[in-house]
């Protein structure tokens, strides 16, 4: 189901970023997992700049988890990036955070993500939401991002 699918999680949290790889990975995602710690990480990924230069572009996530506070550059910076580029103006970004502040959420929506999930505290609740996502993004959205 999920051949050749790729996920980026960009998370400068490393309790939230293992928390978040290996709950995909135990609820029996097989798509590939990239990680990118922070905002200027996860453009040269997407953008295959810097020590990923040698990344093939063409082949873009089938979705992003992008934290909103991360350090160099913030999530919603990211977002203005991915969503004023042709290459990856149309990959799936749901941005993941702890924020509640309903201006985060309407700058998130306002900016083009495609959807907004808060960070539980409960590793329970967590996981669940993170199960739901990865259903969702790779099991029933069409994607047109990934060949």
């Amino acid at each position: 189901m999920n051949d050749n699918k790729l996920i980026l999680i960009v998370e400068d949290n490393p309790d939230h970023l293992e928390l978040t790889v290996l709950t995909l990975e135990e609820h029996g995602v097989t798509a590939e997992i990239a990680v990118a710690r922070d905002g200027v990480e996860a453009l040269e990924y997407l953008f295959g700049r810097g020590a990923h230069a040698s990344r093939d572009t063409q082949r873009q996530p089938s979705f992003v988890l992008l934290d909103m506070k991360l350090p160099k550059l913030s999530g919603l910076d990211v977002l203005r990036s991915v969503r004023s580029n042709p290459l990856t103006a149309l990959v799936p970004v749901v941005m993941l955070t702890s924020s509640s502040e309903r201006s985060d959420i309407v700058a998130c929506y306002q900016n083009g993500a495609n959807g907004f999930v808060r960070k539980p505290v409960d590793f329970g609740d967590l996981t669940e939401k993170l199960d739901r996502l990865q259903a969702y993004w790779l099991g029933v959205n069409e994607s047109i991002a990934t060949p």
